[in-house]
């Protein structure tokens, strides 16, 4: 018989997964591996963030490989520690010499494999985040696509790499994917640091922080404000209750 506190512990971390899918963009219905980045313009570099669901009510995760792809292969690769994961970049000679930038690489990341120690394997009701910088990214309208494989500790795998025609439904197991998009001028924020992989790993993206920095000061002063006028008002309110009763007396 389950007791009531079991039964309550486990919805909660159930509704913890739900919100925290949704929060991504994801319901837990339709969980899977996905992708995002922090810019998809062509030409720049990329933190690409890789979502990673355990599916499983009784395995852990303890195994993700990534394909990244070699039509378009990205010139640097570098991984972001995540806790009792250990990272393994596996490079290859490309079929054939590809035009990256100014110049032309025969060699390049092809596969990412993170593997987890014990203690850190992705258990039922959780997910766990794999982020990689990488660039440059390719052309306008390239649809990069990054099949992964999620393995189980029971042995079961799940190959995330089914990709649909346009206009059809997603697959049951999609690929993860992104659309590169119109490369940024010069003069754009994210400009200064797009040519250098170290800057955008180590999240040094200044416009946008500076905008976030401007939004609170002027959020702050408005209520600084508020706060004021609202004093004024109750200290006006105590004048005239004042003056009321000393003249009843």
């Amino acid at each position: 018989m389950t007791h009531p506190a079991s039964r309550t512990a486990t919805t909660g971390s159930a509704l913890l997964l739900a919100a925290g899918l949704t929060a991504l963009g994801l319901s837990p219905a339709a969980a899977h591996v996905s992708a995002s980045s922090t810019t998809t313009a062509a030409e720049g570099w990329a933190r690409i963030t890789f979502t990673v669901p355990n599916e499983s009510d009784t395995a852990s995760t303890e195994k993700l490989e990534v394909r990244l792809p070699t039509d378009t292969p990205f010139s640097s690769v570098r991984v972001q520690p995540v806790e009792g994961w250990t990272a393994e970049l596996t490079e290859e000679e490309l079929p054939e010499p590809v035009q990256v930038g100014e110049g032309a690489i025969t060699e390049a990341v092809t596969t990412i494999t993170w593997t987890a120690d014990e203690e850190h394997a992705i258990a039922p009701d959780q997910f766990q985040t794999f982020t990689i910088s990488a660039g440059p990214l390719p052309a306008e309208g390239t649809t990069l696509v990054l099949p992964a494989t999620q393995s189980y500790t029971d042995g079961r795998t799940v190959a995330w790499d089914e990709t649909a025609a346009e206009g059809e439904d997603e697959p049951q197991h999609p690929a993860p994917s992104l659309t590169t998009t119109a490369a940024e001028g010069e003069g754009h924020a994210h400009g200064a640091g797009a040519g250098d992989p170290s800057a955008e790993a180590s999240g040094t993206e200044a416009p946008a922080t500076e905008a976030s920095s401007t939004e609170g000061t002027s959020t702050g002063s408005a209520l600084t404000w508020v706060a004021l006028v609202a004093g004024l008002l109750g200290l006006a309110a105590g004048v005239v209750a004042l003056l009321r009763t000393r003249r009843r007396g």
